[in-house]
């Protein structure tokens, strides 16, 4: 399984410990679960691409359960302000995340999305760009937050959301998805940011 250790940037202790706790969520009998009960769709949304699709997983309320559980079981405790979370898909876990750790929930938004004075981050994709937005004043300089997705592919998405809270100033300890390639194993990082994934994509 894809899975990041702790460093001193992310507030987990020393590398020791982190390693330890990371060797005992790799034998954790839940990721079997819920690596099984994300459905392989192929061919969506066009040809040549294999869709992860989590909402399988979501009909499956302890699997549900089990994979919230094990965001929480890493974050709390970890002084963690504020859980962002990407449309939409990050808006299934973040918000279950953020409440169980005591932390508040940021929406991080396509454009128009959000009433109200926003900023805007634009990134490339493939083809052309996109861009996610995030109210004004949603976090405040130094807070500690995690950013949450369902999926890590390319990391561009992950990484438009890191710059977005640094430029308002948040403290981003780490990016959590469910779901990530197997090059996100071994310590990768984005913008200089862990990377934390429970289970490898089965495409």
């Amino acid at each position: 399984m894809g899975q990041q250790e702790k460093s001193g940037e992310t507030g987990g202790g020393n590398m020791e410990e982190a390693a330890a706790k990371e060797n005992g969520r790799a034998a954790d009998p839940r990721l079997q679960g819920i690596s099984d009960a994300i459905r392989v769709v192929p061919h969506f949304p066009k040809p040549g691409i294999m869709f992860n699709d989590i909402t399988a997983l979501l009909l499956r309320p302890g699997v549900f359960k089990d994979a919230v559980d094990m965001f929480v079981e890493r974050y709390r405790g970890m002084g963690i302000a504020a859980v962002a979370g990407i449309e939409a898909r990050g808006f299934v876990f973040g918000p279950a995340i953020a409440l169980a750790i005591g932390a508040k929930f940021i929406p991080l938004r396509k454009p128009g999305k959000l009433p109200g004075e926003v900023i805007s981050e634009t990134y490339v994709l493939e083809y052309g760009t996109d861009c996610l937005e995030m109210h004004v004043g949603a976090t405040e300089q130094g807070e500690r937050v995690v950013v949450v997705d369902d999926l890590v592919a390319t990391g561009g998405t992950l990484s438009a959301a890191i710059r977005l809270l640094e430029r308002a100033g948040a403290d981003v300890v780490e990016c959590a998805c469910l779901i990530g390639l197997p090059k996100f194993k071994d310590f990768y990082k984005l913008n200089g940011k862990p990377v934390y994934i429970l289970v490898e994509s089965r495409k």
